[in-house]
């Protein structure tokens, strides 16, 4: 009985079905959407170290009707992209000691050795609104400390925002001359250089916002040319948020947006870009609201992540994403 409850509670771990749910119901692919099954996940950050890619999410824990609920960070880890290994949380929101609440969106970057992770918290009242804090570990697994004691931006260094969370979902990335830059916003996106020591801002911060640009933001660069992908949302035509992007010829810009790249995710109003390179392909992480665990249904603050195949055309341009839940686990075409 003891191993038989260990497989079920490793196969949860997993984000496998288990014997008798869901009407024994056939287990998922291995690879397939949603990635993980035994709890709701947002906002997806991947980071490759050697030969396995490191996932983070936030933890959505909303009850019924609650929008958001989120207080802590999680990461997962494969080799194949289909089996997945789930460790304890990283870290809480209140593990920054300024901050009171909201494990809002985050990514982790590899540094002169630690591991760096950037995210989005509701800051005390010395500095109401949301802000973002960096944390340092010497594993991508954590545990995670703040780094600074006090937060990297807080709403009053972007006072052109209307509104108390303009300063949300950072995205770090580093060139290829060593200089690490950090992105970020909620209605108007914003970039900064971060100075070697990864813990402060060096220099001023730049407004890069694109069309409809909602929130979001991700940075990356291939063959030269730089992305920046995003949660989109044209109030004139959309209901739910989307995905689009931009390219530069240099981190600075000057920046020309390309369009959409993705729907919206299925039943849900976010959405929210990762997008990496491992073992030679590109892949892009997102999330939906389809999944239910127990009685609870996928909402607003109830999602999971997805994952499908990124590909590009000869001039750099990004090939429109299909939003399946095959996901990987079928053959690349």
């Amino acid at each position: 009985m003891v191993s038989k409850i260990a497989a079920l509670a490793l196969m949860a771990a997993l984000g496998m079905a288990t014997p008798g749910a869901a009407g024994d119901e056939k287990a998922p692919a291995p690879g397939s959407n949603p990635i993980f099954r035994d709890r709701f996940t947002a906002d997806p950050a991947p980071l490759v170290v050697g030969d396995r890619l490191f996932l983070y999410v936030g933890h959505d824990e909303a009850q019924r009707d609650e929008m958001f609920n989120m207080r802590e960070w999680l990461v997962y880890s494969t080799t194949d992209m289909k089996t997945w290994t789930a460790y304890p949380p990283i870290m809480k929101a209140t593990d920054f000691k300024w901050a009171k609440k909201d494990a809002w969106a985050s990514q982790a970057i590899e540094k002169n050795g630690k591991f760096y992770f950037y995210a989005a918290v509701e800051h005390d009242n010395t500095h109401p609104g949301k802000a973002i804090g960096v944390a340092v570990s010497d594993s991508p697994t954590g545990p995670f400390v703040d780094a600074r004691g006090s937060a990297l931006i807080t709403n009053e260094m972007t006072p052109k925002g209307p509104h108390s969370w303009e300063d949300i979902d950072p995205t770090v990335f580093t060139d290829d001359d060593g200089t690490t830059w950090i992105a970020w916003g909620n209605r108007s996106c914003y970039i900064a250089k971060l100075k070697p020591n990864m813990i402060e801002i060096d220099g001023p911060i730049t407004e890069i916002t694109p069309p409809h640009f909602e929130e979001g933001p991700w940075l990356h660069k291939r063959d030269g040319t730089y992305y920046l992908t995003y949660a989109s949302l044209d109030r004139s035509t959309q209901r739910d948020e989307h995905v689009s992007y931009a390219t530069a010829p240099a981190i600075t810009g000057p920046w020309t947006p390309r369009g959409l790249l993705t729907g919206s995710g299925k039943y849900s109003f976010t959405i929210h870009p990762g997008i990496v390179r491992f073992k030679g392909e590109w892949y892009i992480f997102l999330h939906n609201a389809t999944l239910a665990v127990g009685d609870q249904s996928g909402a607003i603050g109830r999602r999971a992540v997805t994952v499908e195949r990124l590909r590009y055309n000869a001039d750099g341009a990004m090939q429109p994403v299909v939003q399946t839940e095959a996901g990987v686990s079928v053959p690349a075409r």
